[in-house]
């Protein structure tokens, strides 16, 4: 009897030590959720779905809720992966609409309105050059502006022109629809003192962004969509691919033409390349972007290195968001 249970006291050892050296257990400590461990793949990950996202660990980021987010807290669950030559990352989101409209035009048969509602959006924030405080605070110290306005119309910019950010915004109605994320920069604000503050916010050299839809005297829409082409984006109107509206042109009650048209990016702002998909009530959209762009707006990946960085989710909303509750960390695993 004594010599069965030494023997399985034994095993039990035996086994441990096993898990200890090889470090395969299901039950190993994972890292902290405002911790991403992007993992080395050999070959990239192409799509949402691809296989390659199964050999990455999830970490599941709770973000504090503004706005129509209410006061609820919303889980993101985030992956990160690389290979030689790029970085990549995995964002899969709950939101009960898809928000797409951004004041989109509709025609109640005689008049144009703007529709209500935004879209629905994330950002990535990180350092080019050291931010002060940003790895303890994250977004927080980037969006201070005098205590005598509103925080609704509080800027984002840094404090000193030597702090810079690299700003990863993707935007279901203004960036997906070419698949791109906007690249941008963080900076001082143009007019740093007084009541209000301009933001600090830069686009990258290049083209895109996206153009009103409008008249001069911005009571109707300008631009339809080109009759002798097909829509690449069916829903969208892209720029290169609008016309005006003729004279003639005959509209009935309930048409939606889209107000915000978005346009082909190029440039260092065409960096960051994206997949985003709206299914099962929820987003899923992957972000990916070369480690090294060369570019002194963007921010060099170094495996060998940790990042500070900083996310934020938008529910059909062009200002109120939710942000995580602290800075992030983007660390590298082989």
């Amino acid at each position: 009897m004594k010599a069965g249970i030494a023997r399985a006291l034994t095993l039990v050892l035996v086994v441990a030590l096993g898990v200890i050296l090889t470090g395969r257990c299901h039950l190993e400590a994972a890292e902290p959720s405002w911790v991403v461990t992007a993992k080395y793949l050999q070959k990239a990950p192409t799509g949402l779905d691809d296989p390659a996202w199964q050999q990455v660990r999830p970490v599941e980021v709770r973000l504090k809720g503004r706005g129509s987010f209410a006061e609820e807290e919303v889980t993101v669950t985030a992956m990160a992966a690389y290979t030689a030559e790029s970085i990549y990352f995995l964002f899969k989101w709950k939101d009960p609409t898809e928000s797409v409209v951004k004041q989109s035009w509709k025609f109640d048969g005689q008049n144009w309105t703007h529709m209500k509602g935004d879209e629905d959006r994330i950002a990535l924030l990180f350092e080019i050059s050291r931010i002060n405080g940003f790895a303890t605070k994250g977004c927080t110290v980037v969006c201070h502006s005098p205590p005598d306005v509103p925080s609704k119309e509080w800027k984002f910019a840094t404090e000193t022109p030597a702090e810079k950010g690299d700003l990863w915004h993707w935007k279901a109605a203004r960036s997906n629809p070419y698949h791109h994320a906007d690249d941008g920069w963080l900076t001082l604000a143009d007019n740093p003192s007084g009541s209000y503050r301009t933001t600090g916010r830069r686009a990258d050299g290049g083209g895109g962004g996206d153009v009103n839809n409008e008249t001069p005297d911005k009571t109707r829409p300008l631009y339809m969509q080109d009759p002798s082409r097909i829509p690449s984006a069916p829903g969208f109107l892209l720029f290169e691919e609008a016309v005006n509206i003729p004279d003639d042109a005959v509209f009935k009650a309930g048409d939606i033409i889209p107000y915000r048209m978005p346009k082909k990016p190029d440039g260092s702002r065409s960096d960051v390349k994206a997949i985003g998909q709206y299914a099962d009530g929820g987003w899923t959209v992957m972000l990916y972007r070369k480690l090294d762009t060369g570019r002194e707006d963007d921010v060099a990946f170094n495996p060998r290195k940790e990042y500070s960085f900083a996310m934020a989710v938008f529910d059909d909303s062009g200002d109120d968001h939710s942000k995580a509750t602290r800075a992030m960390i983007l660390r590298f695993s082989r």
